[in-house]
């Protein structure tokens, strides 16, 4: 049952997020018509801090801040590939998002699959674009559910049966009614209060953690001899040499993979400029920093004792934090979680059906509709979005939504050759590049079903291990590759490239410096 106090400082959070999203007219408020990119992105007008706050709260999400340390708790080391992982997200992010926002402004592309169209000329490879992205959104947007749950059930607050599914309901609904209305601006207004919370409630935290348990090194000593070892030095929390293979291409793949989510891409481009995209991407390791700290409070777990029940590992760091703090702040570390998961929730929801309204509806369906109209059709999908996640909580087992998340991200970096490569050059074929698609996407789904959905797969020859995603885009760009030299060999026409950008990326020296310049 949920102390008193909990529930008020829980519910006083929730609240300020609401209060928030409802003043989100006021950020940079547009006198221009009612328009898809107004909606989705809050007309590109989202200065360096609002940009860090957004791209930040939805790169980071909730399920994150509890899958992470779930993951420590259970496996050990390999449970921090996500930190690597984040930080070549940035170097990354500094040189596609810019370049990406510049050709996005300059020809009104609102997706990723706008920009597809564009440089390739080709409607398929765009469709197939931007209904893997929607395909891989769904089941993130789901899990964004489930840690909300993990936290209210470990904090007492998720009272069994229907009344704890109108606890969820309730919260969504709050979010749910802003996004509807003022569209990108609503997640960019909480993000704020995201990063406040998190921040704030997460240095309490590990503050007592280490004030309780003695210093860094008492607390990784306790958690080895939980896991069997002696001590840190030969424990499941030093990765062994047959794991570092599928350590590394685990964070490298899954770099790769998250600057091709919609809902990133579409946080990006709500930015002012690709300037300001720069300077986000340079301070972007500061949310990083927070990652790895909720890495540690599995560890933590582990060395204070916390027993998570069989199958919900993902409730260690609520458990933790239910044993060491009072009951108010521990309410609002419980809320600042809650809210962490909001705000990408809602981008997501808003990315999923940009590019349903963009790049199906518009395309295939009604070539004429207004701004108005699509504005319209976009909000009612982002509804239909978040009511689909919330069904698919309550009507299948949690190990389905992660386990569709898993395949999601091996589905998302197979997108990567037509957008990522696309930018620095377009030599490659659209028809080609369909083909690598549809061999990678085969190819990391049975590889990942085969091993019981689990990312990491033997090569077939010796012990090495590596990220199913990665072996698949390996094959999508073989294939690309060699289809693009026999398409070029017989002729085969492609399609008009009407984005300005070079065929290849050249590099220019500076006439008096000698610096590159791309």
């Amino acid at each position: 049952m949920a102390d008193g106090a909990m529930t008020a400082t829980f519910l006083a959070v929730i609240g300020g997020a609401s209060l928030l999203a409802v003043t989100a007219r006021r950020l940079r408020p547009s006198d221009r018509l009612p328009s898809l990119e107004g909606w989705a992105l809050a007309d590109r007008s989202l200065g360096p801090v609002w940009t860090w706050l957004l791209l930040g709260g939805t790169i980071y999400t909730a399920y994150t801040f509890t899958a992470v340390p779930g993951l420590a708790y259970g496996n050990g080391a390999p449970a921090f590939f996500a930190v690597p992982y984040t930080v070549i997200v940035c170097p990354l992010a500094f040189v596609l998002l810019g370049r990406l926002w510049t050709v996005a402004r300059r020809h009104g592309y609102v997706t990723a699959a706008d920009f597809v169209r564009g440089r390739y000329g080709s409607p398929p490879l765009a469709l197939v674009v931007a209904l893997t992205g929607i395909l891989a959104t769904m089941p993130y947007l789901a899990l964004q559910l489930l840690g909300i749950r993990a936290v209210l059930t470990a904090g007492g607050m998720y009272p069994r049966g229907a009344a704890g599914d109108l606890v969820m309901v309730a919260l969504f609904a709050g979010l749910a009614v802003a996004t509807y209305r003022y569209g990108l601006r609503a997640p960019a207004v909480i993000s704020a209060l995201k990063a406040v919370a998190v921040f704030v409630s997460l240095t309490a935290v590990c503050w007592l953690v280490l004030e309780r348990l003695g210093g860094p090194g008492a607390v990784f000593d306790g958690a080895a001899r939980r896991l069997g070892g002696t001590d840190t030095a030969h424990s499941p929390l030093i990765l062994s040499p047959a794991q570092q293979p599928a350590y590394a291409t685990l964070a490298l793949g899954s770099a790769l993979a998250l600057l091709m989510y919609p809902h990133v891409l579409t946080a990006g481009f709500a930015a002012d400029g690709s300037r300001t995209l720069r300077k986000v991407s340079v301070a972007l390791p500061a949310w990083t920093g927070l990652l790895a700290l909720f890495g540690f409070l599995g560890i933590a777990a582990l060395a204070t004792g916390v027993q998570a029940p069989r199958g919900s590992a993902e409730a260690v760091v609520p458990m933790l934090v239910d044993r060491l703090m009072p009951a108010p702040p521990a309410g609002l570390v419980f809320a600042a979680i809650t809210v962490g998961a909001l705000v990408p929730a809602a981008v997501m929801s808003i990315a999923a059906a940009t590019c349903f309204v963009r790049n199906v509806y518009v395309e295939y369906v009604h070539p004429t509709a207004t701004p108005k109209r699509q504005v319209r059709i976009a909000k009612t999908v982002s509804l239909i979005a978040k009511a689909g996640a919330v069904a698919f909580v309550f009507g299948l087992r949690d190990q389905d939504a992660i386990n569709l998340q898993l395949l999601g991200g091996v589905w998302i970096l197979q997108i990567f050759p037509a957008v990522a490569v696309g930018l620095l050059t377009g030599r490659l074929h659209p028809r080609a590049l369909l083909a690598g698609w549809g061999v990678g996407m085969v190819a990391g789904t049975v590889m990942v079903v085969r091993e019981g959905f689990s990312p990491i797969v033997p090569l077939g020859f010796g012990s090495l291990e590596i990220y199913a995603g990665l072996a698949a885009l390996l094959l999508n760009l073989t294939v690309a590759l060699a289809g693009t030299a026999v398409l070029e060999r017989l002729g085969v026409p492609r399609g008009a490239d009407a984005t300005d950008l070079p065929a290849r990326l050249t590099v220019r020296r500076h006439p008096e410096t000698g610096a590159n310049n791309p």
